[in-house]
Protein backbone atom coordinates (compact mmCIF):
# COMPACT_ATOMS: atom_id res chain seq x y z
CA UNK A 1 0.00 0.00 0.00
CA UNK A 2 1.31 3.25 -1.07
CA UNK A 3 2.38 5.48 2.05
CA UNK A 4 2.39 8.93 2.13
CA UNK A 5 4.50 10.82 4.76
CA UNK A 6 1.61 14.35 4.55
CA UNK A 7 -1.49 11.66 5.63
CA UNK A 8 -3.01 12.99 8.81
CA UNK A 9 -4.33 10.47 10.98
CA UNK A 10 -5.40 10.70 14.40
CA UNK A 11 -3.80 7.73 17.11
CA UNK A 12 -7.16 6.05 16.98
CA UNK A 13 -6.86 6.02 12.81
CA UNK A 14 -3.35 4.91 12.72
CA UNK A 15 -4.05 2.24 15.19
CA UNK A 16 -7.07 0.88 12.78
CA UNK A 17 -4.77 0.95 9.62
CA UNK A 18 -1.87 -0.33 10.96
CA UNK A 19 -4.28 -3.43 12.61
CA UNK A 20 -2.84 -3.28 15.82
CA UNK A 21 -3.77 -1.22 19.32
CA UNK A 22 -4.06 2.20 20.35
CA UNK A 23 -2.44 0.82 23.30
CA UNK A 24 0.81 -0.83 21.31
CA UNK A 25 0.97 2.68 19.10
CA UNK A 26 1.96 4.68 22.73
CA UNK A 27 3.85 2.13 23.82
CA UNK A 28 6.21 1.65 21.05
CA UNK A 29 6.06 5.56 21.14
CA UNK A 30 7.23 5.09 24.87
CA UNK A 31 10.16 3.00 23.39
CA UNK A 32 10.97 5.29 20.71
CA UNK A 33 10.53 2.95 18.10
CA UNK A 34 7.86 5.64 16.35
CA UNK A 35 8.93 9.46 16.23
CA UNK A 36 6.32 11.79 17.95
CA UNK A 37 3.41 12.93 15.96
CA UNK A 38 3.05 16.00 14.18
CA UNK A 39 1.36 18.25 16.58
CA UNK A 40 -2.40 20.62 15.72
CA UNK A 41 -2.80 22.39 18.58
CA UNK A 42 -3.13 19.70 21.28
CA UNK A 43 -3.98 16.92 18.80
CA UNK A 44 -1.66 14.62 17.87
CA UNK A 45 -1.32 13.58 14.09
CA UNK A 46 0.66 10.80 12.70
CA UNK A 47 1.50 9.83 8.83
CA UNK A 48 2.82 7.25 6.30
CA UNK A 49 6.09 7.57 8.05
CA UNK A 50 4.37 6.04 11.22
CA UNK A 51 2.34 3.71 9.10
CA UNK A 52 5.57 2.94 7.49
CA UNK A 53 7.36 2.39 10.74
CA UNK A 54 4.92 -0.26 12.21
CA UNK A 55 4.62 -2.23 8.79
CA UNK A 56 8.51 -2.37 9.38
CA UNK A 57 7.85 -3.27 13.00
CA UNK A 58 5.40 -6.37 12.49
CA UNK A 59 7.90 -7.64 9.75
CA UNK A 60 10.73 -7.66 12.24
CA UNK A 61 8.44 -9.43 15.22
CA UNK A 62 7.70 -11.72 12.49
CA UNK A 63 11.53 -12.80 12.04
CA UNK A 64 11.88 -14.03 15.43
CA UNK A 65 13.49 -10.51 16.56
CA UNK A 66 13.14 -9.42 20.50
CA UNK A 67 11.82 -5.65 21.07
CA UNK A 68 15.57 -5.07 21.58
CA UNK A 69 16.81 -6.11 18.59
CA UNK A 70 14.08 -3.66 16.65
CA UNK A 71 14.76 -0.74 19.08
CA UNK A 72 18.66 -1.77 17.95
CA UNK A 73 17.89 -1.79 14.32
CA UNK A 74 14.94 1.44 13.87
CA UNK A 75 18.07 2.89 15.80
CA UNK A 76 20.17 2.72 12.56
CA UNK A 77 17.30 4.64 10.39
CA UNK A 78 16.88 8.17 10.55
CA UNK A 79 13.88 9.36 12.68
CA UNK A 80 12.77 11.84 9.32
CA UNK A 81 13.20 8.24 6.77
CA UNK A 82 10.29 8.77 4.38
CA UNK A 83 7.61 5.90 3.47
CA UNK A 84 9.42 5.02 0.70
CA UNK A 85 12.90 4.58 2.37
CA UNK A 86 11.36 2.29 5.18
CA UNK A 87 8.93 0.13 2.69
CA UNK A 88 12.79 -0.46 1.30
CA UNK A 89 13.85 -1.54 4.60
CA UNK A 90 11.11 -3.68 4.92
CA UNK A 91 11.73 -5.08 1.56
CA UNK A 92 15.43 -5.81 2.52
CA UNK A 93 14.43 -7.93 5.83
CA UNK A 94 11.15 -9.41 3.74
CA UNK A 95 11.05 -13.43 4.72
CA UNK A 96 11.54 -15.47 1.95
CA UNK A 97 8.82 -17.60 2.35
CA UNK A 98 4.95 -16.35 3.45
CA UNK A 99 4.97 -19.43 6.13
CA UNK A 100 4.42 -18.80 9.14
CA UNK A 101 5.06 -20.77 12.53
CA UNK A 102 2.07 -22.97 14.11
CA UNK A 103 1.95 -24.29 17.49
CA UNK A 104 -0.28 -27.33 17.37
CA UNK A 105 -2.09 -29.69 19.83
CA UNK A 106 -1.03 -33.44 19.20
CA UNK A 107 -4.45 -33.79 17.68
CA UNK A 108 -4.27 -30.90 15.27
CA UNK A 109 -0.56 -32.47 14.25
CA UNK A 110 -2.09 -35.54 13.00
CA UNK A 111 -5.03 -33.94 11.29
CA UNK A 112 -2.50 -31.90 9.78
CA UNK A 113 -0.40 -35.09 8.84
CA UNK A 114 -3.75 -36.63 7.36
CA UNK A 115 -2.56 -39.78 9.88
CA UNK A 116 -1.73 -40.90 13.65
CA UNK A 117 2.21 -39.68 14.39
CA UNK A 118 3.26 -41.63 17.25
CA UNK A 119 5.92 -40.94 19.45
CA UNK A 120 8.44 -42.24 17.74
CA UNK A 121 7.19 -40.50 14.75
CA UNK A 122 7.23 -37.39 16.62
CA UNK A 123 10.41 -37.59 18.31
CA UNK A 124 11.91 -38.49 14.80
CA UNK A 125 10.57 -34.84 13.30
CA UNK A 126 12.14 -33.26 16.15
CA UNK A 127 15.34 -34.48 15.71
CA UNK A 128 15.13 -33.79 11.99
CA UNK A 129 13.69 -29.77 13.27
CA UNK A 130 10.33 -30.20 11.28
CA UNK A 131 8.82 -29.80 14.93
CA UNK A 132 9.97 -28.12 17.91
CA UNK A 133 9.20 -28.83 21.42
CA UNK A 134 7.57 -25.12 23.26
CA UNK A 135 8.97 -25.33 26.95
CA UNK A 136 6.53 -25.82 29.40
CA UNK A 137 3.60 -27.05 27.34
CA UNK A 138 2.38 -30.09 25.67
CA UNK A 139 1.90 -28.42 22.18
CA UNK A 140 4.44 -28.62 19.31
CA UNK A 141 5.74 -25.87 17.17
CA UNK A 142 5.94 -26.67 13.51
CA UNK A 143 8.28 -23.95 11.74
CA UNK A 144 7.34 -24.32 8.51
CA UNK A 145 4.00 -26.61 7.45
CA UNK A 146 5.16 -26.99 4.36
CA UNK A 147 8.36 -29.27 5.41
CA UNK A 148 6.13 -31.57 7.57
CA UNK A 149 4.62 -33.91 4.38
CA UNK A 150 7.91 -33.52 3.35
CA UNK A 151 9.47 -34.73 6.63
CA UNK A 152 7.40 -37.33 6.87
CA UNK A 153 8.18 -38.58 2.99
CA UNK A 154 11.72 -38.61 3.62
CA UNK A 155 10.84 -40.82 7.32
CA UNK A 156 8.79 -43.19 5.25
CA UNK A 157 11.87 -43.81 3.32
CA UNK A 158 13.57 -46.02 6.34
CA UNK A 159 16.89 -44.93 5.69
CA UNK A 160 19.04 -44.67 8.79
CA UNK A 161 17.79 -41.58 10.94
CA UNK A 162 21.50 -40.86 11.31
CA UNK A 163 21.57 -40.80 7.64
CA UNK A 164 19.71 -37.98 7.60
CA UNK A 165 20.92 -35.93 10.27
CA UNK A 166 24.46 -35.95 8.76
CA UNK A 167 22.23 -34.91 5.29
CA UNK A 168 20.54 -32.29 6.86
CA UNK A 169 23.89 -30.90 8.35
CA UNK A 170 25.35 -30.54 5.30
CA UNK A 171 22.86 -29.15 3.55
CA UNK A 172 22.06 -26.75 6.70
CA UNK A 173 26.24 -25.36 6.67
CA UNK A 174 26.40 -25.21 3.14
CA UNK A 175 23.00 -23.25 2.27
CA UNK A 176 23.85 -21.09 5.14
CA UNK A 177 27.00 -20.28 3.24
CA UNK A 178 25.72 -19.59 0.38
CA UNK A 179 22.80 -17.29 1.76
CA UNK A 180 25.99 -15.78 4.05
CA UNK A 181 28.15 -15.25 0.79
CA UNK A 182 25.13 -13.76 -1.36
CA UNK A 183 23.72 -10.88 1.32
CA UNK A 184 27.16 -10.15 1.26
CA UNK A 185 28.03 -9.77 -2.68
CA UNK A 186 24.37 -7.73 -2.49
CA UNK A 187 25.04 -5.41 -0.07
CA UNK A 188 28.66 -4.58 -1.42
CA UNK A 189 27.44 -4.20 -5.02
CA UNK A 190 23.91 -2.63 -3.97
CA UNK A 191 23.45 -1.52 -0.84
CA UNK A 192 26.83 0.08 -0.35
CA UNK A 193 26.85 2.50 -3.37
CA UNK A 194 23.03 3.12 -2.70
CA UNK A 195 24.05 4.48 0.97
CA UNK A 196 27.39 5.61 0.07
CA UNK A 197 25.71 7.98 -2.31
CA UNK A 198 22.54 9.25 -0.05
CA UNK A 199 20.13 7.42 -0.56
CA UNK A 200 19.08 9.06 -4.00
CA UNK A 201 15.27 8.85 -4.42
CA UNK A 202 15.74 8.09 -8.18
CA UNK A 203 17.24 5.25 -7.15
CA UNK A 204 15.45 3.74 -4.36
CA UNK A 205 13.13 2.19 -6.61
CA UNK A 206 15.59 0.23 -8.97
CA UNK A 207 16.95 -0.91 -5.26
CA UNK A 208 13.37 -2.13 -3.92
CA UNK A 209 12.32 -3.79 -7.30
CA UNK A 210 16.14 -5.88 -7.27
CA UNK A 211 15.63 -7.07 -3.87
CA UNK A 212 11.69 -8.24 -4.84
CA UNK A 213 12.90 -9.81 -7.93
CA UNK A 214 16.00 -11.24 -6.52
CA UNK A 215 14.34 -13.67 -4.13
CA UNK A 216 12.49 -15.88 -6.71
CA UNK A 217 15.31 -15.86 -9.41
CA UNK A 218 17.96 -16.96 -6.67
CA UNK A 219 15.77 -19.48 -5.36
CA UNK A 220 15.51 -20.53 -9.57
CA UNK A 221 19.86 -20.42 -9.44
CA UNK A 222 20.30 -22.61 -6.84
CA UNK A 223 18.03 -25.38 -7.64
CA UNK A 224 19.22 -25.45 -11.10
CA UNK A 225 22.88 -25.21 -9.90
CA UNK A 226 22.23 -28.35 -7.32
CA UNK A 227 20.55 -30.67 -10.11
CA UNK A 228 23.35 -29.78 -12.40
CA UNK A 229 25.85 -30.51 -9.58
CA UNK A 230 23.88 -33.40 -8.92
CA UNK A 231 24.47 -34.75 -12.41
CA UNK A 232 27.86 -34.08 -12.28
CA UNK A 233 28.24 -35.92 -9.24
CA UNK A 234 26.40 -39.14 -10.97
CA UNK A 235 28.71 -39.03 -14.03
CA UNK A 236 32.01 -38.88 -12.41
CA UNK A 237 31.12 -41.77 -10.09
CA UNK A 238 29.35 -43.97 -12.52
Amino acid sequence: MLRTADEELTIDELAARAGVTVRTVRFYSSRGLLPPPRLRGRLGLYGGDHLARLDLIRELQALGFTLSAIERRLERIPADASPDELALQRALIAPWTNEHAEDLERHDLDRRAGRHLDDALVEQLIELGILQRIPDSARLRLPSPAMLGVGLQILDLDLPLEMLLQAKGIVEQHTAQIAEDLRELFAANVLRPYVERGRPEDERKRVRAATDQLRPLTIQVLVNGFQRAVNDVIRDHV
